[in-house]
């Protein structure tokens, strides 16, 4: 269901809280993860790859490190009649840094800083100059580690991310968008009933803070220029005060909420099962998706795997679809 907020920490706290990583009981970890994307559409060089790890300085710090690479495959660009131009591969990578803290032996305090390249075209198409874009962002996370030594409890997290510099993918300086950032709360629960046997229940909420585009209607399309001027003027910190308050109403803005629910099994600690849904309001992106998933432990390594179940048919069906995810996991230098 894509929590992660909460849950266990892990070398994946690097993608969705790293004030965690001074509370895993391994020095340090490795993941590295692969998902061919939108294999629903019968494409076969689309992918997503990440690599992430930490270590931890002593029992009260720790450092992360995190890559991702997305590689969007051959695109064929065309003109406004379809006419063909020419083939484009975009790619796009970010690199993070971080730094956690314990605020104490039950709180963990992160920030992060990333670095972010998006290379979707280059050079001149219909009469407009166009290169990579990049951005510089930062993470604030907080996490609350209510587990008891046997791993019973109730953990929460509260994260900021994606904080930083509109990008943009010309030298017009008027063609900046808003990156996507994220405030996110999660909550995750574990039950222990024996040595061989825990489950763990999890819920993500997340919402972008970003201001809701104008609504282009095409009927005055100076009156369109301007707001869409006016949308983009807007200051990176004012835009993220802005998105709690210009959907239109309390109900949309609780439109704009995306939730991911999940829960976990594992046996012996070495057998893991997992399913998860995922939600958003079909007026905001309409991604909603069921997940499964497995995971094996053995000494220092985890091997994982999830799949996206089909939904939705027709024009409904989304893309995300029959979508398979693998990862490596390794926690090294044995626990503290």
């Amino acid at each position: 269901g894509d929590v992660g907020i909460a849950t266990a920490p892990d070398a994946n706290a690097a993608f969705a809280n790293i004030a965690r990583t001074p509370f895993a009981t391994s020095k340090a970890g490795i993941a590295i993860n692969y998902t061919p994307w939108l294999r629903d559409l019968s494409v076969n060089d689309v992918f997503l790859a990440s690599l992430a790890g930490y270590y931890q300085i002593d029992d009260q710090q720790a450092l992360s490190l995190g890559l991702r690479y997305f590689k969007l495959g051959s695109i064929q660009f065309t003109d406004a009649l379809g006419n063909d131009l020419q083939q484009y591969n975009p790619r796009e990578f970010a690199v993070d840094l971080g730094y956690s803290r314990k605020l104490s032996s039950k709180f963990g305090l992160g920030i992060a800083i990333r670095y972010i390249n998006s290379n979707l075209a280059t050079g001149s198409f219909g009469g407009q100059n166009y290169k990579a874009g990049s951005s510089v962002a930062g993470d604030l996370h907080l996490y609350h580690h209510g587990a008891k030594e046997n791993g019973q409890g109730l953990n929460w997290g509260l994260t900021l991310s994606n904080l930083g510099s509109k990008i943009s993918y010309s030298s017009d300086a008027t063609q900046k968008d808003y990156i996507p950032a994220n405030i996110g709360l999660g909550l995750a629960y574990t039950k222990v009933f024996d040595e061989a046997n825990k489950i763990t229940f999890a819920l993500d909420i997340n919402k972008l803070l970003v201001p809701t585009p104008p609504v282009l209607t095409g009927a005055n399309p100076s009156q369109d220029s301007a707001d869409l001027v006016e949308y983009r003027d807007r200051s990176v910190a004012s835009s993220w005060v802005k998105s709690f308050g210009d959907g239109g109403g309390a109900s949309q803005e609780i439109q704009e909420i995306n939730l991911s629910v999940g829960v976990e099994y594992w046996y012996n600690n070495q057998f893991g099962f997992r399913a998860g849904y995922f939600y958003e309001n079909p007026n905001k992106g309409n991604r909603k998706y069921f997940t499964v998933g497995a995971g094996i432990k053995y000494n220092i390594a985890g091997l994982n795997f999830s799949y996206v179940f089909p939904t939705g048919s027709g024009t409904s069906r989304i893309p995300l679809s029959n979508t398979y995810r693998f990862g490596l996991v390794f926690d090294l230098m044995g626990g503290k």
